[in-house]
């Protein structure tokens, strides 16, 4: 069954949410992040999926500060993104309390550093962060559109041992209007074996349904939840896999 991760996007140390990747559309949730990711835990989640977005646009970890707290403030299993784009910064996010890094833009920039953390700590330690517009990935906070095509970037990461990827249609993120469910099901016809977890757009539970029956691993919550489109209470039926 699939997993709900829910997201949690930090600016200036304050759980937001863009839309479309758009720094200059930012919805302010809460200043208080740790107790957030509390009450996820307390809904029975076990995984979150935590951004620094101001990591993301410096190209070098800056909140984690917020990533300790939330370590040492929940059991909650931590994926981090952004900022991640040296040994330095993957050390320091391990260092404070990440379970899992994901790596974005630096899996295009410097594909053979990437390997290189793959092949030190392990397939189940890095996921591969797939940004994408039409079939296109995107990088640095999504601000660049590279000529590098999606499903040839998956294949080469599987072949160097990748297990999970987060792929996140940026046309569909923070919209609400639905997930891209054509797209999720055409990357696991080709790649059966990946642990895909479908990320952007996501509004209802009768799409987390369809993500499922389609295979996908897991699906990352953001603004559904925050904006009450999706209750906790309503996937409680998945949190027994999660």
């Amino acid at each position: 069954m699939i997993k709900i991760i829910p997201a949690i996007d930090i600016i200036d140390g304050q759980c937001v949410r863009l839309t479309q990747g758009n720094y200059t559309q930012k919805k302010i949730y809460s200043s208080k992040p740790l107790e957030v990711a509390q009450s996820f835990e307390d809904a029975g989640l076990e995984q979150l999926h935590l951004v620094d977005l101001d990591g993301a646009k410096a190209k070098y970890i800056v909140n984690y500060d917020v990533l300790e707290s939330i370590a040492q403030g929940t059991n909650l299993r931590i994926d981090f993104g952004g900022g991640v784009k040296s040994i330095k910064d993957l050390e320091i996010a391990f260092n404070s309390g990440a379970n899992q890094v994901t790596a974005g833009s630096i899996a295009v920039a410097n594909a053979p550093l990437v390997y290189e953390w793959i092949a030190t700590y392990g397939s189940s330690k890095i996921i591969l962060g797939a940004d994408v517009k039409g079939l296109q990935i995107a990088v640095n906070g999504w601000k660049e559109v590279s000529e590098i095509e999606l499903f040839p970037f998956l294949e080469n990461y599987l072949e160097r041992g990748i297990e999970s990827c987060i792929c996140t249609d940026i046309a569909k993120d923070g919209l609400l209007q639905g997930a891209s469910i054509a797209l999720y099901k055409s990357i696991l016809n080709e790649f059966p074996n990946l642990k895909l977890m479908a990320s952007g757009g996501v509004s209802s539970i009768d799409e987390i349904k369809k993500l499922d029956e389609i295979g996908c691993h897991g699906v990352v919550i953001g603004k559904a939840f925050y904006e009450g489109k999706i209750k906790l209470k309503e996937v409680e039926k998945f949190i027994v896999s999660c």
